[in-house]
């Protein structure tokens, strides 16, 4: 099990960008892949980026593709997601949740979970 402690979120205008941290501790951070993920008021949890443990492969969703870059530090047992040109509908709180080995764009394959950070953008 992975303990993940997410920050670096906050209220920026749109246009403007956030660096979110997920610390992690507990088992071997770099045996782990890591998602980040996000959730809107009313709407359902989405995808946004993954990396590999070793940090060789990164992947994202299509509407970040560009604008978010995610990158670890596995001395630092941190991931990091590096937001740019934020828009008003990239409002949410944004998770870090990790897994085993492989990336994967299904929430549902990630077992550990931090708490969460809010992003708002504001127009």
């Amino acid at each position: 099990q992975v303990q993940l402690v997410e920050s670096g979120g906050g209220l920026v205008q749109a246009g403007g960008s956030l660096r979110l941290s997920c610390a992690a501790s507990g088992r071997t951070f770099s045996n782990y892949a890591v998602g980040w993920f996000r959730q809107a008021p009313g709407k359902e949890r989405e995808y946004v980026a993954a990396i590999t443990p070793s940090g060789g492969t990164t992947d994202y969703a299509d509407s970040q593709k560009g604008r978010f870059t995610i990158s670890r530090d596995n001395v630092k047992n941190t991931v990091y997601l590096q937001t740019s040109s934020l828009k008003p509908e990239d409002t949410a709180v944004y998770s870090c949740a990790a897994k085993r080995y492989y990336i994967s764009r299904n929430q549902y394959d990630y077992a550990d979970w931090g708490q969460g950070t809010q992003v708002t953008v504001s127009s």
